[in-house]
């Protein structure tokens, strides 16, 4: 049993320092580009930014009503939402079809609204003389599935101050992301590094999933390794030659003494980071599926709006509506710069607990809770939204719905294994602490110091590994990793160690 323990320590000493050698660069890209994503997120169009470069709604020119506009489409089932606004000088409706389609049809004549070329698509972007446009597939920055039904895209640069580059959808004609100079240049050594985005592979979700997980889970093991071999080789009671509860020296001393406080944020860090690509598919998405916001909608039912009830509204929707179905009935909001407000009356917590009690198959619903102000699974890095209805409902996976109280949109949906899952990843990686998240600063301030801390102990393990692996390796004795008893009784002496 003895031998087996020391060949065990044996294999923990050797797989750290190896790994720990094969995975350094690894561990210092990552904590760099993490403390670039605190300032700079990936690069996304927000619905602010989107409404700011909508045009005026041009009521007049609306002759098609929405339940006009529903029976052209000729779909399969009634979306769940509908959407009037400004395609250029063009007013349109836009709809989700149920195979993922977005489907555009004009509200002047009801038809579909073809494709646009690079023209159109620089005259919707609003571009100038100097504008340059460039038809895309697939880049940097639209390489997750979220963009696929709306390519190919005319991305348009706009060559201003900025260097904003405006992605304009060939099918659809929205405009659906924008970057500049700045966000791109920053999240190449930001989001880019940190989550391994090469498009090439990025483009490919299960390839890159798997390659992610591999590479993270032998980082976890090399963090944590670490860890129980700087906790093994400390003494503070029995200790080593001259008082010292290190056996090591120089860098190595370094190493070990910084990674005994490093070491537990690292660690926290990369692990996380592992459960955060979902192994084993262990926790379920946030996303509520397709299935369940059908069944919030309900059932299929008129709008109810004529041409000229529209125009009514047109005080309270400048740049147009969002109108969408909850438990069989529409509801009507308005878009300005500021967002989108409902029209008229809100859905009421008994219609959304009725909506959501059907689109839960009955499930009995145990608890409804109005939440003003966030909490532990209500966090601003998650959403801004306030205030919302919590319903907690007693299924077998323990379901909460998180909804918007006045539009009553489900903004996600959280069971058991994503309440776990949200202190495994974002609690832990993201310090989502409410008295964290409620100062900035603290926040930022112990992100650095983790950071840092496990910097320090990333740079003195490169060095303990490139002196053992660089060109004068074999001209002087290598310092041990951490951990590691040194291999005889004569280079434990020269280290300063002692065999215990």
């Amino acid at each position: 049993m003895v031998s087996l323990l020391k060949r065990g320590k044996r294999w923990l000493v050797l797989g750290h320092r190896w790994l720990g050698i094969a995975t350094g660069l690894l561990f210092a890209l990552w904590i760099g580009s993490g403390l670039v994503m605190l300032y700079v997120p990936f690069p996304s169009l927000t619905e602010a930014e989107r409404l700011a470069r909508l045009r005026p709604m041009a009521w007049d020119a609306v002759a098609v009503s929405p339940d006009e506009a529903l029976a052209a489409a000729g779909l399969h089932g009634m979306p769940r939402s509908l959407d009037l606004e400004m395609r250029g000088d063009e007013p349109v409706y836009r709809m989700p079809a149920s195979d993922g389609r977005r489907i555009t049809l004009s509200a002047r004549t009801g038809t579909p609204a073809g494709p646009v070329d690079a023209g159109a698509a620089r005259r919707l972007a609003g571009a100038g003389p100097g504008a340059f446009v460039e038809e895309v597939e697939r880049d940097q920055w639209t390489v997750t599935a979220r963009y696929d039904s709306l390519r190919p895209f005319h991305k348009v640069a706009l060559n201003d101050a900025a260097g904003t580059e405006l992605y304009v959808s060939e099918r659809t004609g929205e405009i659906v992301l924008d970057t500049t100079r700045f966000e791109r240049g920053w999240n190449w050594v930001g989001a880019v590094t940190h989550w391994v985005y090469l498009t090439p592979l990025r483009a490919r979700a299960e390839l890159w999933r798997d390659v992610v997980l591999w590479i993270s889970g032998i980082a976890a093991f090399t963090a944590f390794s670490g860890l129980v071999l700087g906790i093994w080789r400390l003494r503070l009671r029995r200790r080593y030659a001259g008082g010292r509860v290190t056996p090591y020296r120089g860098m190595a001393r370094w190493h070990h003494l910084v990674g005994l406080i490093g070491g537990i944020g690292l660690t926290t860090f990369i692990v996380s980071g592992w459960l955060s690509m979902n192994p084993n598919r262990w926790f379920t998405s946030l996303a509520p599926p397709a299935d369940l916001r059908a069944a919030y909608a309900g059932a299929d039912s008129p709008v109810g709006l004529d041409t000229a009830s529209l125009r009514a509204m047109a005080a309270d929707a400048p740049l147009g509506l969002h109108l969408a179905r909850i438990g069989g009935r529409w509801v009507a909001m308005g878009l300005d710069r500021a967002g989108a407000r409902v029209i008229g009356d809100a859905p009421d917590a008994p219609r959304i607990a009725a909506a959501a009690s059907h689109a839960m198959a009955g499930a009995r619903l145990e608890g409804v809770e109005r939440l003003a102000s966030h909490d532990l699974y209500w966090s601003s890095l998650t959403s801004g939204t306030l205030p919302i209805l919590r319903l907690r409902f007693a299924d077998p996976a323990a379901t909460w719905l998180h909804i918007d109280l006045q539009s009553g949109e489900i903004l996600n949906r959280l069971d058991r294994s994503g309440r776990v899952s949200r202190w495994l990843f974002t609690a832990l990686h993201r310090l989502d602490l409410p008295v964290l998240v409620d100062h900035p600063p603290a926040r930022d301030a112990a992100q650095w110091l983790l950071n840092l801390l496990g910097g320090i102990l990333v740079i003195t393990g490169l060095v303990i590994g490139w002196r053992r692996i660089g060109p004068k390796a074999g001209a002087h004795s290598p310092l041990p990793a951490r951990g590691e008893r040194a291999a005889t009784s004569s280079s434990s002496a020269r280290q300063g160690g002692s065999r215990g």
